[in-house]
């Protein structure tokens, strides 16, 4: 008798490249997103000291920060669809983890959702100057700055999510050097958000610390992000997918004999 498990090795691997296709669509669209909304519309406003200042340049910059807000929405939602799509992709490779991986992405999402409540909060304030009189604009740079660290308190999580997906892509032998970009990007996310809570003067290092977190996620997410397209495309086998193979048990019994 002849075994060919190609149906289901079939269906595992169409499976994973649909998949793909959702997290590489997924991470191509958070990039440009983030890049507008954190680069362009939300960091020229955030002034850190001047309140005045900065309540000054979200009126003058109202239109670009509410796109700026859409496009954090944006992420929010495709953030859930990535965190699906990863699980799927990785799942033939350790239920277990791929599992752990899609909560802490959701944790990191869930944050995030709850921190655009702070945007709204200081547009509301800008458009009404006199509703909490001489304060109205410390409270607009305290909503900002409240978003600004909620946001970083979910990228723990998020940090927690990248480190073990580089733990799966050792796993399913994917690039070496693309997980271990993985596991450093994440790591030094949870350093960032430790750093904000333990330094009192924070904006003196925040240099530094853009460049220690910047250079290695920005490097091994958009990496990985080329081998999902890969993956997505055919060109790069689906991970943990079974090898296709017949078993002859008839030629099996004969050579025992």
């Amino acid at each position: 008798m002849t075994v060919t498990p190609t149906t289901s090795t079939s269906t595992t691997n169409t499976a994973s490249r649909t998949a793909a296709v959702w997290a590489a669509g997924g991470y191509v669209a958070i990039f440009v997103l983030a890049i507008f909304a954190n680069f362009l519309a939300l960091s020229p406003v955030l002034q850190p000291g001047d309140a005045a200042a900065t309540a000054a340049s979200l009126q003058e910059s109202e239109t670009s920060f509410r796109l700026g807000a859409v496009a954090f929405l944006g992420i929010f939602i495709i953030d859930v669809v990535v965190a699906w799509a990863l699980w799927v992709l990785f799942r033939p490779v350790h239920r277990d983890l791929s599992l752990l991986a899609a909560w802490f992405r959701l944790a990191y999402t869930v944050v995030l959702g709850a921190a655009l409540g702070f945007l709204y909060a200081a547009l509301w304030l800008t458009s009404a100057p006199g509703a909490l009189g001489e304060a109205n604009d410390d409270a607009v740079l305290l909503a900002l700055q409240t978003f600004d660290f909620t946001w970083v308190a979910g990228l723990a999580a998020f940090g927690v999510h990248l480190v073990v997906l580089g733990v799966l892509m050792l796993k399913a032998r994917g690039p070496r050097w693309i997980a271990w970009l993985l596991l450093v990007a994440g790591a030094a996310y949870v350093l960032d958000t430790v750093a904000h809570l333990l330094l009192a003067d924070y904006e003196a290092s925040a240099d530094l610390f853009l460049a220690v977190v910047g250079i290695p996620s920005v490097i091994g997410e958009m990496s990985f992000a080329v081998w999902l397209l890969l993956l997505a495309t055919g060109r790069r086998a689906a991970p943990g997918a079974p090898v296709e193979r017949t078993t002859d048990w008839t030629q099996s019994r004969s050579a025992t004999r």
